[in-house]
């Protein structure tokens, strides 16, 4: 069978799977955690602001008039609040596009904004990034818009009503992170490239999960010592969801994309050397993807820690801030979930390099004594 063949009938396979796991965890009922009966949030315009106590900073509140541009009262015009901060409301213009709360009782309605209206830009940011990836990748750009629409639809899909109806979110991520490091390869590179990636991918993200489990265990952190842990327990309460076990499932999903980098990229070089070169042995080429592994492994490395560094940057500020001792700093929970994570992910980049480096060796040499 052709490669283009097997590729075709990988990927109507993996929507076959997609379709019957879709199907299997639609329709779910959801707990009511919320009563917002009324509430709806509406596309508006401000058409007058009345009044107004904002500080220099931008703070304060507002009173403005404002013309809905959806919902059931679609072109009314109501007077809504505007309580600007930092992270809600909106520093209120004429002519501004906001987000309404709308509140609906007894024949009345209730408004305050929200926000400004942000998605339509962020729709265009994306479609800038979209445009640039196909520019630069080609028909590779497209498999990779491809693939990562993919993967969050797995992710939102899947992965989401899996473990709503009680499935354990490890057992969820890995086969999340499976299904789409699968699929992926196939879009991105076929069949004969992606047998080794594949497999080195999906062991390295099970050693990162494992070191994990490890790390909670001898430092006494579980899934309940994150931040919002009242709010997640809450949920847990009210629901299947296995609240303690969602850490671990977000470290698995987090360290897939850089195991998959490490991983596609020895399988595919070792492939180039064996075309270039028909006659390099087995431990020829397992030496050569080691080299190239090894290259990678101190940068995709520094990666993984700068990014759950850069995420945990106000806590390091704070830390810095009001020169917190050592033996305070080293046994906060927060960070020890940051160096759990930035370690095992890590490791799973590491690990991914000689299992991927043997398994593409194995597969594209001749002599496989």
């Amino acid at each position: 069978m052709k490669q283009k063949q097997m590729k075709g009938v990988c990927l109507l396979i993996a929507g076959i799977l997609f379709l019957l796991l879709f199907f299997s965890f639609s329709g779910i009922e959801k707990t009511k955690l919320l009563d917002t009966d009324g509430r709806n949030f509406e596309k508006a315009e401000v058409t007058n602001v009345i009044s107004g106590n904002l500080s220099n900073s931008g703070s304060g509140k507002q009173t403005v008039e404002l013309k809905l541009l959806s919902g059931d009262h679609k072109g009314k015009i109501i007077q809504a609040t505007s309580s600007q901060s930092y992270l809600f409301g909106a520093k209120c213009k004429k002519g501004m596009k906001v987000i309404a709360i709308i509140n609906e009782s007894k024949g009345e309605l209730l408004a305050s904004v929200y926000s400004v209206n942000r998605g339509p830009m962020v729709w265009l940011m994306a479609a800038v990034f979209v445009a640039i990836v196909v520019a630069v990748g080609g028909r590779k750009g497209i498999s990779s818009i491809l693939s990562l629409v993919f993967t969050m639809l797995c992710i939102f899909f899947i992965f989401l009503p899996m473990i709503y109806k009680g499935i354990s979110p490890i057992l969820a991520a890995v086969l999340v992170v499976a299904f789409t490091t699968v699929v992926t390869m196939c879009m991105v590179d076929g069949i004969k490239k992606s047998v080794a990636a594949m497999l080195g991918t999906i062991i390295g993200v099970v050693f990162s999960g494992a070191f994990a489990l490890i790390f909670g265990q001898v430092t006494s952190i579980t899934g309940y010592n994150v931040s919002d842990i009242e709010n997640l327990v809450y949920v847990g309460e009210m629901t299947d969801i296995k609240i303690g076990e969602l850490l671990f499932a977000g470290i698995l999903i987090a360290s897939l994309g850089a195991v998959m980098d490490v991983g596609m990229s020895i399988a595919s070089t070792l492939n180039e050397l064996k075309e270039q070169n028909p006659q390099m042995m087995l431990k020829e080429l397992f030496q050569s993807g080691m080299n190239v592994g090894r290259d990678m492994m101190g940068t995709m490395t520094n990666t993984l820690i700068l990014a759950f560094t850069g995420g945990s940057i106000n806590t390091l500020v704070f830390i810095f801030a009001y020169n917190y001792e050592y033996q305070q700093v080293i046994n906060m929970y927060s960070v020890g979930i940051e160096i759990m994570q930035g370690l095992s992910s890590s490791l799973g980049v590491i690990m991914a390099v000689p299992v991927t480096s043997w398994i593409a060796a194995f597969l594209y040499s001749k002599n496989q004594k």
